[in-house]
Parts: structure tokens; sequence; C-alpha cells
């Protein structure tokens, strides 16, 4: 019997591969969707710095300072229980409903923390002061930012009409120190000394200004007051190079003073419940701004003593990015921009240092680019970069300058050297006398080696004499060479004043080529310039005269006409004196003597 398969081997083959390719792309749909749940996960690109990884101004997001922060009344109502009025206007008059205010009840309180809290308009919170505080006295109101922020703005929003006259404050210093930031009042100049009409220009963009906008008794409740920290600032537009604004809007603390209330004169009336309504009544109060991080940072962080600080990045440390982190001292901080992020710049140390230190002086001769100076370097290195050896080390060649074992020590031999510093590029160390080697640790091999400490090596005498020229010649011909007198200068042909230019030998003869730069002799045919001057070679050999090229020397001698030779004659008789101003002035003595004839006719016939 034959069974029969369902499907065919060529049918079962073709759902194979429709089965392998509903797989593949089961599987891709699977990887990519397990990739991109994590690509969800990735953090977003850090906002301080550009796609390439290039450092950019980055600032915090903008936020309502205030916003569940704490708020210090000088006055509050309700301790003890007490009782206020609430004035309506009813066509032409003034309607007073009286409430009791109760601390300790919860729906008769008023306490300060109902101005920082969220604000809604269907459910309104207000914090009261007790009632009729007038002048002189006051009611104040501190917020504590508990950071410093940069702000925009401040905004009051009352419960009740608005104050008469009124000052908001501010502090850099975490409340030790308040200064004014905008007056409002009625009379500027009776209450605040200030005239209403204020201008703010460029040399005193810092100076808080009264304004009588915002004083009027109407609307007795719901009146809002705010103030733009810089509006009428005429360098706004360029606030991130301005330092004097930027210091203006920073602020740790705000003082809100309430000086006078606003009345309808009738305070001192018999009515029942008249002074019971004047009192000051808040229900919001706003401050907008952001953390102040100096463009180093985008957001605010509590630290672990749980304070607000800026996540400080470019390299900037402190509580609002204010200074280079350590080790970043290579150039000043400054405040980023959007033209230049201004990242703190590490030192260059070469890894042998773990602090440095600013140098404005160094910054500035390098043109602004470095002024980091290492300190304390280590691995027996020195120098601001630690990038030489120090005293006693020298440089392996064999190591980069960032190794750890870049420095050698020199090792100088205690008794071959002279001393313990070595070049610090070869390592070689300074020998004695007929001491050789790089450590100084051996005698040269024309030395033999003593037991002494101050010359370990002396020279060891030689066996073969040496072959000298006649001692007798060679010392008259220096005594000559070095002497002049009144006589010799008379007996002598010529005197000139040359330069040795070259040197050239020709038979029996060494011809040097003379620069002839002065002339003495009255009777002498020469002219200044080139020319020749011959030196017979046997006298060259014992060196009758002794000159050498590129010097200047006076030459006083006869001329030998015997010998046929343009120029110059010089031999052992030829007086030869290296130039020297002394005898450049006893030479022009002697001319001015022969000129005078205090050379007699003896001196004149032994020239010849």
């Amino acid at each position: 019997m034959k069974v029969k398969f369902k499907y065919s081997l060529q049918s079962l083959f073709r759902n194979y591969y429709v089965y392998v390719l509903l797989w593949c792309v089961m599987l891709v749909d699977v990887t990519s969707q397990f990739n991109n749940m994590f690509s969800v996960q990735d953090p977003p690109d850090d906002p301080c710095y550009d796609e390439r990884g290039e450092p950019k101004m980055c600032i915090p997001d903008f936020v309502n300072a205030a916003f569940g922060q704490e708020v210090v009344a000088s006055s509050t109502c309700g301790s003890p229980p007490s009782r206020y009025c609430q004035s309506t206007r009813e066509k032409d008059r003034v309607v007073r409903n009286c409430f009791i205010c109760d601390a300790k009840h919860p729906k008769r309180m008023h306490p300060p923390s109902y101005l920082t809290d969220l604000n809604n308009a269907n459910d309104l919170t207000c914090w009261m002061s007790n009632t009729y505080i007038q002048y002189p006295q006051n009611a104040t109101l501190k917020l504590a930012l508990n950071k410093k922020y940069e702000l925009t703005y401040i905004s009051l929003q009352f419960c009740s009409s608005r104050p008469e006259s009124m000052g908001i404050y501010k502090s850099m210093d975490y409340g030790k120190t308040w200064i004014p930031f905008q007056y409002y009042s009625n009379s500027c100049k009776k209450m605040f000394g200030k005239s209403p009409k204020g201008v703010v220009s460029r040399s005193n963009e810092q100076e808080a200004l009264c304004t009588e906008q915002y004083s009027s008794i109407e609307p007795l409740n719901g009146a809002r007051v705010a103030f733009s920290t810089l509006e009428g600032r005429p360098s706004a537009y360029d606030f991130e190079n301005n330092a004097i604004l930027q210091d203006w809007v920073t602020a740790t603390d705000i003082m809100i003073v309430f000086n006078r209330l606003n009345t309808y004169n009738d305070e001192n009336e018999d009515d029942d419940g008249v002074r019971e309504s004047y009192y000051y009544a808040m229900s919001d109060l706003a401050v907008g701004g952001r953390c102040k991080c100096n463009g180093h940072a985008s957001k605010c962080v509590k630290n672990r003593a749980g304070q607000y600080v800026c996540e400080c990045k470019h390299n900037t440390a402190g509580n609002d990015c204010e200074k280079c982190k350590p080790f970043h001292f290579d150039r000043p901080w400054a405040r980023a921009t959007s033209a230049d992020a201004n990242a703190c710049v590490a030192c260059n140390c070469n890894l042998h240092a773990r602090r440095c230190r600013f140098n404005i002086g160094l910054y500035t001769l390098s043109g602004q680019k470095s002024g980091g100076v290492c300190v304390k370097c280590r691995h027996n290195t020195a120098g601001r970069n630690c990038h030489y050896c120090r005293q006693g080390y020298y440089r392996d060649p064999q190591k980069l300058i960032t190794h750890r074992k870049a420095c050698k020590a020199c090792n100088c031999h205690p008794v071959g050297a002279l001393g313990k510093i070595c070049n610090q590029t070869s390592g070689q160390c300074p020998c004695k006398d007929g001491v050789i080697g790089r450590t100084c640790n051996r005698c040269h091999s024309d030395y033999d080696q003593t037991a002494s400490l101050i010359q370990p090596c002396i020279k060891r005498p030689k066996t073969t004499p040496t072959v000298k020229p006649p001692k007798k010649d060679y010392s008259k011909c220096r005594k000559k060479q070095r002497r002049i007198n009144l006589r010799k200068f008379c007996r002598r042909d010529y005197a000139i004043q040359a330069n040795i230019l070259s040197r050239k030998t020709v038979g029996e003869w060494v011809k040097y080529t003379i620069n002839v730069i002065s002339i003495y002799k009255r009777n002498s045919q020469q002219k200044r310039g080139e020319t020749s001057l011959w030196v017979p070679k046997r006298d060259v050999k014992y060196k009758c005269p002794k000159l050498r090229l590129g010097r200047r020397y006076f030459l006083i001698g006869r001329q030998r006409k015997a010998y046929g030779k343009p120029g110059y004659i010089a031999d052992k008789s030829t007086v030869v004196i290296r130039h020297r101003d002394r005898w450049h002035k006893r030479i022009k003595l002697f001319m001015r003597k022969e000129r005078r004839g205090k050379c007699n006719s003896s001196d004149r016939r032994k020239r010849t």
C-alpha cells in the first residue's frame, strides 16, 4: 500500500524558506525595539557642549525662585487671636465685613507660608499682618533663596489695597547686608529722598529708583506690583558683557519693607472697624530668575549638605561656578559668553605635579595664552611646567618627559668630579685635571692614579725629548717685539697700524695680506688699504714676529730694499705690538717729537 504525503518535498522547502524569512523579519523587529528601548534611556546631549564636544555657554532653566521657600514676617495676625475687617466698595460707599484671625485655627490662620505655596485663584490664601501698622512702624517680609540667583522680576499679589509706601531690597551675602532694589511711594521725595522722575544712566546703573505708580488705594483687593530688574537700564541689551548689571541682578535674599498704609484718612474716626480694616495682606510672592552659574552650568542640584549648587562644567567649581577647579589654572577664570565659553584649562605639568597656581605676569608675557605654574614638581623635575631635571639630575633620552623616571641621577664621583651637578643634557660631570668618564671615575691614559683626594690623577712624564727652537733667539725676538721707545721709532723706516687678513707661503717667504689703517712715519710712501707684508719663513717658524689672522697690530720696522718685495718687510728686528689704545697715544707722541726735531742725526743715520 502506498502512503500519500500531504505536502510534496518542493512545497516543504518553499514553506521552510518562508518561515526563515518570517523569523528574520521578527528578529529585526525585536532587535530594533530592543535598541529603541535603550535609546530612550540614553542621556540627552549636554547643553554646555556643542555637537563637536567644544564648550559653549549654558544657563539653568528660568524658575520661580521663591516657590516653596520659607518667608519670615515681622508681623502676622492671629497670635493672639484678633479681629480684622475686609473693605469692599458698593456704589459710593465702603462696606466692611469683619472676621477673626486665629493662628491656631486652620481656617482662620494667615501665615507667611501662603506667599510661596502654589497660587490657586479658586482657593486664594493670604498672609496678613496685624491691623493698623502705620508709619513710623513697618512690617517686613524676608525671603531666603538659599542660593545666588540672577533675578528678572519680583511680583507681589495683594489681598488688600497696595501700600502707600514700600521698598524692595536684596542681599548678596545671605542676609548680612541689604541693598535697595526699588521704592514705591505717593511721596518719593518725602519718604525716600528720591525724585519720582529719576532716570538711570550708564554711570548709575546700580541705583534704586522710586516711582509713584502702584501706590494708590484702589483697587481695595487683588492689586499687583511687578518690578523688572533690567527695565530702564541702558546696558540691558549687552548684559552678558556688563559686570555691573550682572552684579545688580544677583541676590540671595529678598526683603519687602512696608512703610506706610493706604487709608481714606478716616482712621481717627469713631466708627467701629475702621482701623481694623487697614493692614498688609498678600496672596503671592514670586521671584523670577535663574540660578547664578556664570554660564558654566545648565542646572542646579542639591549637594550632600542639602544646599542648591550649580552642576558646574567647563572645569569650573564653586557654588556658582565662580572659580576654576583645582589644577585648572592655566588661564584666569571668566564668565562664559555666547562668543567664548571661557572654559578653565588644566596646567601642563607633564604628569609630575598635582597642584599649580596662576601667574598674571607669565600670562601677560605669553600673549594671554598660558599662566599656570606647577607647584612642587615630583620625580626630580623642575621648572614652570616640570619640563626639565633639577640640579644633580639629567634627562634620560630614552624616555619621554612625562615618564616618572625621565630624570636620572648624575652620580658624579666624589673624588674625581669637581661637583655634584652634571650637564642636564648629556649627564657629563665636571672632572678634575686628568680625570675622564661621564661620572669622572677613571684617569686618562696619559695620567697615573694617586691616593690624593685633591689630585687623583697626575700626568705621566714623557720619555722622548721635544725639539724646541733656540731659546736665545726666541727670547730676544719676544723682547724686541714688545718694546718701543723714541730711539727705536726714529731709527725705523715705517710705522703703521694694520689688520692681518690672510696668509700665504711663497717660496722662502710667508706673504701676509694686511689692511693698513694708520701710517705714522711721515717719510713713508705707502697708502692706506690692502698691501703685502713679507716675513722670512724661518722667522715665522720661531714666531718672530708673532702674527695671528684677524688681529690688529702696530708694526714698526726697516724697509729692506734689497729684497725687492712690494709692500712691507718684517723680520726679527721689527717691533710688533698688539693693538692697544695706550700704544696709539704713545706713537702719536713720538710723531710729534720727531716733527720737533727730537730725533738726532745719529738716529736717522742708523736707519739704513
